[in-house]
């Protein structure tokens, strides 16, 4: 499917290896602005072929002196697309257009004190030689009536020294003599903090005015506006042709699948494959759900067998996922033949985040899900996305926007996978079952103690060792469980739930008592980063 971004105005954002491109994205999205993520690879050409308003270069890990270190196609500057440096982004934009970038002899990281500078001279003049007025605040364009000094967030040990001919500093910390500089007249601007984090108290402020003030963007990304660009783009990609949607149980293949029947009706079939790693009664449930709530009768089918086969033997969570992708398009390939025999079309629940933590050219594997990296290379099937430049929390608005029930809306993130990627090492029917179990005695308690409404997801692992317990007297050496719960909005950065201690007791005692080969619980006290959400 191709990207919405073509059908409206779009921010494009340079990925160099940052842990917060992400977040970048995000916080454009927020200001109404829709933006995609593109690789230092994408040429002049291919940039101006999207017609972006603005350009923001992210950050990174490298040195921008250090050979082989990414690199922005210099003709980009020259197509007069407004653009934003970011930390790695402002230090690449100052050496490739003349300016000096060097070794920080101290390096900054973390909150620091950043003092705003008037402009040196007024260079949205064609007059870059004129003296500097009245008229030029501190901070500049980019910075102007912020506080002075302000907290923001930098973590870097380069910093540039000097700036390119005809910028202007506008912004200075204590070890880094340019903070920020800016080109009025050439619509660049760069700033070394990160304005995407949160602890940047000023941050969505620096984004929105490059986005108003220099962009001239209107805040015309919403809700609405996708769920009706998306549904020309679906009825032109199908146009009479028919299509199957993997149902899930989880909010991104239902509001996929929602969507989609909006647009087309009855060329859309869904299909619930049960693949015997799905939570107590989840089957039931979903297909409940969707005949009392929408136009969909979802068709299950049974195939909880052949997963457990296809996953014998099998320990290592990538070839877990791609296994699990492989068989679900198997399984869709031949019910095809008796439920739409003319199908060429696959719909999938698939989001942003999945397509960045499943590697692409210039992102690392975090792992492959299921419907991106697993997919098998000789799948019969065109895919269908509509999905796919979205986080977890903006599906969740289209789902609201599109009728669904809250229960559908805001139930907890179920991965693609299902228990097999919360099954460390084999998997079983009986591994799956006592999880299922354990599984069902977490998500009761929680919703038993109204905390379901502040956790994002929350749910249990088996562990793949065994642990010394007594019980009755007895020595029991039974499965550990561990329970993750976490918050967060958008799945790409998260916290542990400080949960009750009340609520965490409940759980575990009634999970050692009622749970079969289970005699010890451990909870997880990890974010992410460094850890993922999932165990596997």
């Amino acid at each position: 499917m191709k990207s919405i971004s073509d059908q409206m105005g779009v921010v494009l954002i340079v990925d160099f290896g940052a842990q917060y491109s992400h977040l970048i994205a995000r916080r454009v999205r927020e200001a109404g602005v829709y933006s995609e993520i593109i690789p230092p690879s994408s040429t002049a050409a291919e940039i101006a072929a999207r017609h972006p308003i603005g350009i923001i270069l992210s950050g990174g890990p490298a040195s921008v002196y250090v050979p082989n270190s990414p690199r922005l196609n210099p003709q980009v500057y020259e197509l007069g697309i407004p653009i934003l440096g970011v930390c790695y982004g402002a230090q690449l934009m100052a050496q490739q257009l003349g300016g000096t970038v060097a070794r920080n002899t101290a390096g900054e990281y973390g909150c620091t004190d950043m003092t705003l500078i008037a402009p040196s001279f007024d260079n949205s003049s064609t007059d870059r030689d004129s003296p500097a007025t009245s008229t030029l605040h501190a901070g500049g364009l980019l910075l102007a009536d912020l506080e002075s000094p302000q907290t923001v967030w930098m973590s870097h040990a380069d910093c540039v020294v000097e700036p390119p001919e005809g910028m202007s500093v506008i912004a200075q910390t204590a070890e880094t003599p340019v903070a920020a500089f800016e080109d009025r007249k050439n619509s660049l601007y760069a700033v070394q903090f990160h304005p995407e984090v949160t602890h940047t108290p000023c941050g969505q402020i620096v984004v929105e005015r490059f986005l108003r003030d220099v962009c001239g963007s209107t805040a015309s990304w919403s809700t609405h506006c996708f769920i009706e660009t998306s549904m020309k783009t679906i009825k032109t990609q199908l146009g009479e042709e028919v299509a199957i949607c993997g149902l899930s149980g989880g909010v991104d293949s239902a509001v996929a699948a929602t969507l989609v029947e909006k647009a087309v009706g009855s060329q859309l079939t869904c299909v619930l494959v049960d693949t015997g790693l799905l939570r107590l009664d989840e089957a039931e449930q979903v297909i409940a759900t969707f005949q009392h709530h929408t136009n969909i009768r979802p068709v299950k089918i049974d195939a909880g067998d052949r997963f457990f086969e296809a996953l014998a033997g099998i320990s290592d969570p990538e070839i877990k996922r791609k296994t699990v992708g492989e068989t679900f398009i198997r399984v869709f390939e031949e019910a095809r033949q008796n439920i739409a025999p003319n199908a060429k079309h696959l719909v999938q629940g698939t989001l942003y985040p999945d397509v960045i933590e499943s590697g692409t050219a210039h992102a690392a594997t975090i792992k492959s899900h299921h419907n991106v990296g697993g997919l098998p290379e000789d799948m019969d099937f065109e895919l269908l996305e509509p999905l796919r430049w979205l986080f977890k929390d903006e599906v969740r608005s289209v789902g609201t926007e599109l009728g669904l029930p809250d229960e559908l809306v805001y139930r907890q993130p179920f991965p693609g996978p299902g228990l097999a990627v919360r099954i460390i090492g084999e998997i079983t029917p009986g591994k799956a079952e006592i999880l299922r179990q354990a599984d069902a005695v977490v998500r009761e308690e929680l919703k038993s103690a109204e905390l379901m409404g502040e956790i994002w997801q929350a749910f249990a692992v088996l562990m793949d060792i065994r642990s010394v317990g007594v019980m009755g007297d007895q020595r029991t050496y039974g499965y550990p469980i561990a329970i993750r719960a976490v918050t967060g909005s958008d799945a790409m950065t998260a916290d542990w739930a400080r949960l009750p201690h009340t609520v965490l007791a409940k759980i575990s005692n009634r999970i050692v008592n009622e749970v079969h080969e289970v005699n010890r619980v451990v909870y997880d006290i990890t974010s992410k980063p460094p850890a993922t959400i999932e165990w596997e």
